[in-house]
C-alpha cells in the first residue's frame, strides 16, 4: 500500500555571493508571496559571511495514506513545490525523516534528466533511466511515448531547438508512462494546443485513478477540486491546516483577506 510520511522535515537553500541588502529583500518577497515586508518566522537568515539562506520548509509533519487525493494550497513561496520535491526524493532535507512507500511519478515541468544537446528521442531514453526504467523497458515503451508527444520529425532534433511547449510534451509523455503508486503534480499542464491538453488531461486522469496517492500543488481551484478531496494549507514553510478540501479553501480565503 502506498504511503507518504514526513517527520520534522526542514529544508533550506543558501544563496551564495549575496552581500547586498537588495538580494535579501528579493528573497523576502519570494517567501512571503510578495504580500508583506516582514520576515515570517525568521525564514531569511544571514551568517557572518553575509550569505543569505531561505528556510523553505520549517519542521513539517505530514502523513498521507493510500487512497488520499491531497491538494497543497498557499501563496507563492509557501513551500508547496519544495514539499513535492522532498517527497519525490529530489531534495534531501537537512533535518527530519521522509518515508515513501510506492513508485513515484512526478510532473514538475523541470529539466531533471534532460540534456539540451541531445535529441528528443535520446532525452526520452535518458529521462526514462532517471525515472527508474531499465533500457529494455524504455525500448518497449518508446514508440508509444513518441506517438503521444505528436512531435513528428522534431523527435530526432536537438532539444535546444524545441519551444517550451514542445519540451513540456516530451517531459509529460515520459513521466506519465510510469505506473505510479504516488503521483505528484506541480501546477497544471502547459504542453501545447487545446487538443493536446485535452488528450494529456485524459491520460493524467487515468494515471491518477490508478495511483494509490495523488498530491497536487496548484493555484487553480478548478484543478484542485477536480483532482483532490483533501487539502493542506501551507504558509511560511509550514502546514498550518489539513482537512476536507472546501474547509481548507475557506481558511485560505480568510487568511489572504485578513
Amino acid at each position: 500500500m502506498a504511503s507518504v510520511r514526513l517527520s520534522d522535515v526542514c529544508v533550506s537553500f543558501p544563496i551564495y555571493d549575496s552581500r547586498s541588502r537588495s538580494l535579501k529583500r528579493r528573497a523576502m518577497s519570494v517567501v512571503t508571496g510578495g504580500r508583506v515586508r516582514s520576515d515570517p518566522r525568521g525564514r531569511i537568515s544571514t551568517d557572518a559571511s553575509h550569505r543569505v539562506s531561505i528556510h523553505a520548509l520549517d519542521h513539517v509533519d505530514l502523513e498521507v495514506e493510500h487512497g488520499t487525493r491531497l491538494g497543497l494550497i498557499g501563496l507563492n513561496g509557501a513551500g508547496k513545490s519544495t514539499l513535492l520535491h522532498v517527497i519525490a526524493g529530489i531534495y534531501v532535507p537537512e533535518h527530519g525523516k521522509v518515508a515513501v512507500e510506492g513508485k513515484v511519478a512526478s510532473l514538475f515541468g523541470g529539466s531533471l534528466g534532460i540534456d539540451p544537446e541531445l535529441t528528443g528521442r535520446e532525452n526520452l531514453e535518458l529521462r526514462g533511466l532517471y525515472l527508474g526504467f531499465s533500457k529494455a523497458e524504455i525500448r518497449a515503451r518508446l514508440d508509444e511515448i513518441i506517438e503521444f508527444t505528436e512531435l513528428g520529425q522534431f523527435i530526432d532534433m536537438p532539444l535546444r531547438a524545441y519551444s517550451a511547449g514542445m519540451r513540456a510534451r516530451l517531459d509529460f509523455a515520459i513521466s506519465t508512462s510510469i505506473e505510479a503508486e504516488v503521483l505528484l503534480l506541480d501546477e497544471g499542464l502547459g504542453g501545447g494546443d487545446a487538443s493536446f491538453i485535452e488528450k494529456a488531461n485524459r491520460r493524467l486522469e487515468s494515471l491518477a485513478a490508478r495511483a494509490g496517492i495523488v498530491i497536487v500543488a496548484s493555484h487553480s481551484d478548478m484543478l484542485l477540486r477536480k483532482t483532490c478531496t483533501r487539502g493542506a494549507l501551507m504558509e511560511a514553510g509550514r502546514i498550518i491546516a489539513i482537512g476536507e478540501l472546501e474547509e481548507v479553501f475557506e481558511r485560505y480565503r480568510a487568511s489572504i483577506a485578513a
